[in-house]
């Protein structure tokens, strides 16, 4: 993996559909690509629901990006970048989606323990963390 080019920040984003997911998947990276620079993409691994059980499996996956926003505004994106894919925030918190776009890393910095307490978080962000170069630690 070359070196980050300055400016630049990589983050780690943790990616999970079960509304047509390959679908939604393929089309978060196409966006996420064509909007900054899409350096790793973990294999996309089949979980069962967390929190809210009657709904159907999810898909997720991992991607490590290269962006030059800092953290609110990247965050603010991939807000934008839901709601482009039809995300719909309703009453249940953990309930289906078209897609879900959360930061787990920030230049290596954990930002939540989602990646401790989670699988479909922490296999495809190891994944891409391992492909990546990157350690990943939590602040001091």
């Amino acid at each position: 993996m070359s070196s980050q080019n300055p400016g630049q920040h990589r983050v780690i984003i943790s990616v999970g559909s079960n509304i047509d997911p390959e679908r939604h998947i393929a089309a978060a990276r196409e966006i996420l690509a064509t909007d900054a620079r899409l350096l790793v993409a973990a294999d996309i691994i089949e979980t069962t629901p967390v929190g809210y059980p009657h709904q159907p499996d999810f898909l997720n996956t991992a991607y490590l990006i290269e962006t030059d926003l800092n953290p609110a505004d990247f965050k603010v994106y991939l807000k934008s970048v839901e709601d482009r894919l039809g995300r719909v925030r309703g009453p249940i918190k953990s309930g289906p989606r078209t897609i879900d776009l959360d930061m787990i890393a920030w230049d290596g910095q954990l930002l939540t323990d989602d990646y401790l307490h989670f699988d479909y978080v922490s296999i495809p962000v190891d994944q891409v963390a391992l492909e990546g170069g990157i350690s990943l630690h939590f602040a001091d």
